[in-house]
Order: C-alpha cells, then structure tokens, then sequence
C-alpha cells in the first residue's frame, strides 16, 4: 500500500459522552455474527425434519450460509441508503426487521419459505453492519476510532464462540429453539434509539467552502482495499472453516477436542485484536507484516504432522487474523469521509463478506492440484507471503502529495 504523508484525519472535535453508545453498537455488530454461526450445531436435525422436500440436502445448509451471500451482494446498496437516508434511522429500523425475519421460521412449515425469510435476514444484516461501521467513524477520529474498530473485531469474534454454543444449547430440545435468539433485535433496537446520537457532518469554523465543495469517490484507492478485504476475509475465516477437516484428517474426530481448538483459536483471534489497539502509529509496513504472520500460521498447519503442531500454527494464524482485520477496515475507514462513508463501508463490508462465502471454495478448488486439505492451506500461505512480498514492495514507493493514512 502506498505509504502516506498527512497525519490522520480527524472529521470530529468530540465523541459521544459515555461509552454507552460504543455499547450498542458493538452489540449489533454482533448480530450478523449471530445468523452465521447460530444455525450450524442443528443443521443435522433440520436435515431430519425436511429430509421428505425435494434437494434438501443443498438447501439445508444454505439455510445458515445464505444470510452472508445476501449480505455481501445487498451492502453497498445499504451503504449508499446509509448516506442518504442516515444512519442511525436505518440502524433501527433494519434491526426490528431483523429480529422479524430471524423469529420467522419458529412459525413457517415450508422449507422455501424459510430460505426466503433467511434472505431477508441477510438483507437486515447489510444494512445493520454497514451502519454500525459507519457510525463508529462518524462518532470517533484518530486512534479511538481504530481502538473501537479493533473492539468491533473483538466483540464479532468472541461472540461467534457464544452464540455457537448458545445454538447448540438450545437445539438439543428442538431445531427451532435457536431461531428464538433473534428476539434480541427487538431489545436492542429501543436502545439504539435512545442513545445513539443523529451524527452530523464535521463543522470547521470557517471551511464551509471546502465542506460545500463535493469530493470525489476514491474509487481506485477503495478498489484495492476492497480487493485486498476479500482476500483477508478469505484468510480470516480458513481456520473456523476448515479445522474440523484438519483435525479429522489428523485422526482428531472428537466433538470434545474439535470445540477446544476451535475455542483456542477464538481465543487467539481475540488476543490480536486486543494487541491492534495497542500498535504504534506507525503503519507504514503493518499490512505486509501481517500477512506474514498469517502466511507462517498456514504454513506450519499446512505441514503439521501433530496435534500440538497443528493448534500452534492456528494461533499464530489467528492472532495474524485478529490484527488483520482492524487493519483493513481502518485502513478503509480513512480514506473516506462523512458524506460518503456510508457507501466506502457498505463496499467495505460487501468484500469482507464476499470472502466469507469464498473461502470454502477456494481451499476446494486448492485441494485437488495439492492433493490434500492440508496442502492446500499450505498454498494458501505461499499466496499470502508473496501477497505480503508485493505489499511490502510498494510501501516503499514515495507516497502522493496528501495521501491518507496507511494501516
């Protein structure tokens, strides 16, 4: 990335008093995370229930994957809706619909119809996420902003570990159960009212010519990040996706030993996302280096041979991640600003959940020229570590005069 030479800006003077509304919106960054995953521990028992409709056995399990392919064609459709309509309004409204559409199957007998309300889930989610993304950079500038982005990671991340135990809970009285959950918009969506702030364009004294004077979509600068999120979110989401399959194909099939690792990892996630918010300023090199990190996590689970072996290259994988991630949305964030960063992180948010969806089919397609799962994710982390190379490469080049701040 094309190293800068302006200090950061910053859009606001003051944040919100109290950290109330940092709250809130950390809470319904979770709520796509609670579609995501939420499902999964009773896809068998909903498999049983629809096992007489016809091609159920591929619409089953695109019962919990459909929300994010929504999710990742409709956000930048939310984000442009965000920039004219307003944040918070949207924020809202999205969330009682979410709640809506979520409950909806604990009512609806026909599989189709359940595929239906999922997408209109997914539809909710766009507009929930790219709100509240928005709104963090609306309400906060400088490093509290990029802490409270690295928080928003944190917060997605662990709750993706509560949320798949709280599904599993309550699936084993009965598949629907869990759908229950989603309750929890119609909780948040008052409070959302009540404490959010209507954000407002930045006010500079006397630079009302410049604040009138529209400014240009970075369309190419925006295109790479966006690019470079699909490819992260690829990296992100391998280990989640794909560590029961490594584990099993290193004779690992205990549920028990599965659920550990996989908290392991969560848990290492969490802990780079706590160490973003401790980073130096200095971003000049910090994309390639952390791509370097992920690409050594891959590389040492692509050639484990062990237990132990495997869960240190997801850790080190995963805290890779856990940094990753902030940083692209950061990096994101700060090239835009307040008239049109709600349609920059609808983008944003569409490649980040485009690569979600990608990612168990690119270590497929990797699968059968490498020969095994394993090998794949070991070519996967060649990929990343010449990503990084190339990165690493361009960040030495001069930046343009008034260039953004790197991440």
């Amino acid at each position: 990335m094309p190293a800068p030479a302006a200090p950061p800006r910053h859009d606001h003077d003051t944040a919100p008093a109290g950290r109330l509304p940092a709250v809130v919106l950390m809470a319904g960054s979770c709520l796509p995370v609670l579609g995501a995953v939420l499902l999964a521990p009773v896809l068998p028992r909903m498999q049983d229930h629809f096992e007489g409709v016809p091609g159920s056995a591929a619409l089953v399990p695109v019962v919990l994957t459909v929300p994010a392919l929504a999710l990742a064609l409709l956000a930048p459709f939310a984000g442009m809706i965000v920039d004219r309509l307003g944040r918070k309004r949207l924020l809202v409204v999205a969330t009682v619909l979410y709640a809506l559409f979520g409950m909806a199957p604990l009512w609806l007998d026909s599989l189709h119809a359940i595929l239906i309300s999922r997408v209109l889930v997914g539809v909710t989610e766009a507009a929930i996420m790219t709100a509240c993304t928005t709104l963090i950079g609306d309400y906060y500038s400088g490093e509290l902003r990029n802490r409270y982005l690295a928080l928003q990671t944190m917060c997605a991340s662990a709750s993706a570990t509560v949320f798949f135990v709280l599904g599993g809970a309550l699936g084993a009285a009965d598949w629907r159960a869990p759908f229950w959950l989603y309750a929890v918009g119609l909780l948040l969506a008052p409070l959302m009212a009540r404490v959010l702030p209507v954000s407002q364009p930045p006010k500079r004294g006397d630079e009302t010519g410049a604040q009138s004077m529209p400014r240009p979509f970075p369309v190419r600068r925006m295109a790479g990040i966006c690019l470079l999120t699909v490819f992260g979110a690829v990296v992100f989401y391998t280990v989640p996706v794909e560590m029961a399959y490594l584990l099993d194909d290193l004779g690992t099939d205990s549920t028990g030993t599965i659920g550990a690792v996989t908290a392991v990892a969560s848990a290492a996630t969490v802990l780079g996302s706590v160490l973003f918010t401790r980073l130096s300023p200095d971003r000049r090199h910090r994309l390639p280096l952390l791509l370097a990190l992920c690409a050594a996590g891959f590389l040492m689970m692509g050639l484990a041979d062990s237990l132990p072996l495997l869960i240190a290259g997801a850790v080190v994988n995963c805290v890779g991640t856990g940094l990753l991630l902030p940083s692209l949305v950061t990096r994101a964030m700060s090239l835009l600003g307040f008239a049109d960063r709600g349609r920059g992180m609808g983008l944003w948010t569409a490649a980040f959940f485009l690569g979600e969806f990608l990612c168990p089919l690119v270590l497929l397609a990797g699968k059968g020229p490498a020969g095994s799962l394993a090998s794949a994710v070991a070519l996967l982390g060649v990929t990343t570590a010449v990503l990084a190379a190339a990165l690493l490469l361009t960040t030495r080049r001069p930046a343009p005069a008034g260039s953004p701040e790197s991440v």
